[in-house]
């Protein structure tokens, strides 16, 4: 990369010191930003292609809105790289993603200028609209804007606040970023001319007297001639759409260009009237660093790279990722099974799908960020004898909870659930950590539910799977790899239900679900250690569970401990009402070690479960505390 100075940056404590300088000096600051979050993502990794894309209009955005009065809110937070080095973080962007450094995501916590919180996507025009709503019964003037990926405008909410925006009326702006020129074709000077024209404060207050005297004409008269303005509109733009929904549409304009940017964004800002203004930007992921302009889905989430090349760093562990199994497995039952199809929400990279949809691209769908309709489409293809698989990222399965209730338990559809990032994930934080999952799938009448110990436990989970035809079932596994440096050859199908008993031993016993089980081994250890010999035991099936395993356990032992990386109210909760059903709380002393009532920030994996006290040594005194 091109060397670059920090001249500029290094004036930059907020965005009123961003406000002091010329447009002419805005892109040498546009270098001297996207540099920074090359330099410090290279090492501790994050979303970089997103956050390359958007330098300039988040510039442009500070520049012209006064944040933080005006609220900016970002969706699909990882975008939000630069507004983080704009907005008095740049000190703290060397721990960008690590344990007591900067959030990954906007955090309301964290600044002030951080409006709204999102890890996840398709949220911000709905908490845009609130926004608006609020400032409207308030009594202010300050604008509202909302900056949305076109990826998520492929989720239904997104179009349910738009829908909403349009029909209240109110003053706030939402910025469409265009990033792979999926709605409109590209920018030139003929679309940037009209742009600038349609925003100007004249074009606006003349439509809005045509509006008025609209008004008092017949309504069939009315209604046809707003109609003609806007589809006449829209087809110089490309803005129909917002504009059939009562949203004022101006775009598409190149989000590199601080030429088009600034004047557009200041017309929108002094618009004379109030109404939802949609902006249509087009930006390119990736922009200004090589590599990820080639190769924008490799970027999109890295981990550390080497700047000159963009290759990622060797990794020192080589041992077979479980994300990686399940992509290996569910493409070996698709080769012997053609009724097995895969499913996911704009993740088929992140899910191991990719592999997939290159082999079986009639039998791959890829919904875009709507898993809603993702669970409810898999249960389609149920009721007519096809196998779905939907392979989700554990926090983006929440976002499904009724449709996996209603349209597929309730029906006993056998619909099967492959559930990424189970657990806790590391740098992504307390948005994406996998840890509600079994809480919310174990109270679901109908409802297999198995968590592997190892990869090969996942690959016969899945088979498992397969095998069931009259329900719904899933399986939760965790980000990163598993302890297995190799595979057995056969994989064989688990009796449902069955768990069993890894280590023996005659005093307590810890009962594990998933992979806490090597955290309950080296429990085990240290408890050996201190005089107390354990036996260790896997559940495999969190629904239904193991009732004669469970007996055995109470019958041999002095006490029990229930160990899930899950919030209570999942497995254990299950053997907590099982027990006290069956009149056998009195026969044992029984502890639950769970993820506690609190939100775990960003750190390593490793240091999450430390945090929660779901470690090793946590668990071997936790263990003590119940015998002594």
């Amino acid at each position: 990369m091109t060397e670059t100075s920090s001249r500029l940056l290094d004036k930059i404590a907020s965005p009123a010191d961003l406000r002091k300088l010329s447009v002419s000096e805005l892109p040498d600051l546009a270098a001297e930003i996207r540099k920074e979050i090359i330099r410090v993502v290279s090492k501790t990794g994050g979303h970089l292609g997103s956050s390359l894309g958007v330098v300039e209009l988040t510039i442009a955005l500070h520049y012209v809105f006064n944040t933080p009065d005006d609220r900016l809110i970002w969706d699909v937070g990882h975008q939000a790289y630069a507004h983080k080095l704009l907005t008095g973080r740049r000190e703290k962007f060397e721990r960008l993603r690590c344990e007591g450094g900067l959030s990954g995501f906007p955090k309301r916590s964290e600044s002030p200028f951080d409006a709204f919180g999102a890890g996840h996507s398709s949220t911000s025009v709905s908490a845009a609209v609130g926004m608006a709503a609020a400032r409207d019964i308030l009594g202010r003037k300050n604008n509202v804007v909302a900056v949305i990926g076109d990826g998520s405008m492929s989720a239904g909410m997104a179009f349910e606040a738009l829908n909403n925006a349009g029909d209240k009326n109110t003053r706030m702006v939402v910025v469409l970023n265009d990033n792979d020129m999926s709605i409109a074709p590209p920018v030139g000077a003929l679309s940037h001319h009209l742009s600038q024209i349609i925003s100007s404060k004249q074009y606006m207050t003349l439509r809005q007297a045509a509006i008025d005297m609209a008004e008092k004409l017949p309504q069939f008269v009315k209604t046809a001639a707003l109609r003609v303005g806007q589809h006449a509109k829209g087809l110089i733009t490309g803005g129909t759409m917002f504009e059939e929904l009562g949203l004022y549409y101006v775009g598409p304009i190149d989000g590199h260009n601080f030429e088009q940017l600034i004047p557009i964004l200041t017309n929108v800002r002094d618009a004379p009237e109030d109404y939802p203004i949609v902006v249509h930007v087009l930006t390119q992921k990736g922009h200004g660093y090589t590599p990820a302009e080639k190769q924008p889905s490799k970027f999109h989430g890295v981990s550390a790279f080497d700047i000159d090349t963009g290759e990622m760093l060797p990794k020192k562990n080589s041992k077979p990722s479980y994300t990686g199994v399940f992509s290996d497995m569910i493409c070996d039952l698709a080769a012997q099974d053609p009724k097995v199809a895969a499913i996911t929400a704009a993740m088929p990279s992140g899910t191991g799908l990719d592999v997939f949809a290159e082999r079986f691209p009639n039998r791959f769908f890829d919904v875009g960020i709507a898993e809603q309709h993702a669970v409810t489409f898999a249960a389609g293809l149920a009721c007519e004898g096809i196998k779905p698989y939907v392979a989700l990222y554990s926090s983006f399965l929440q976002r499904a909870y009724d449709q996996i209730l209603h349209d597929v338990a309730l029906q006993s559809l056998p619909v099967r659930f492959a559930i990424d990032r189970a657990g806790f994930v590391g740098e992504d934080g307390a948005t994406h950590n996998g840890v509600f999952d079994l809480a919310m799938l174990c109270p679901m009448p109908n409802m297999v539910v198995m968590a592997p110990s190892d990869q090969a436990e996942l690959r016969s989970m899945l088979l498992t799977m397969n095998g069931i035809n009259d329900r719904p079932s899933a399986v939760r596994y965790p980000r990163g790899s598993g302890p297995l440096s190799d595979l057995p050859d056969v994989v064989e199908p688990l009796e449902i239900g069955k768990g069993r008993i890894v280590r023996e031993g005659n005093r307590v016993a810890l009962l594990s679900i998933g992979t806490r089980l090597k955290a309950c081994l080296d429990a085990a250890d240290i408890l050996s250690l201190n005089g107390v010999s354990a036996t260790v035991a896997d559940a495999r099936f969190a629904k239904p569970f193991d009732e004669n395993l469970l007996l055995e356990l109470i019958e041999g032992h002095q006490s029990i401990s229930v160990v899930e990386e899950g919030v209570e109210g999942g497995f254990g909760a299950l053997i907590l009402t099982w027990l006290a059903n069956h009149g056998l709380l009195e026969k044992t002393k029984i502890r639950f070690i769970t993820v506690p009532d609190r939100f775990i920030e960003q750190a390593s994996a490793e240091r999450q479960a430390e945090i929660a006290r779901i470690d090793a040594r946590s668990i071997a005194q936790k263990v003590l505390e119940t015998v002594r």
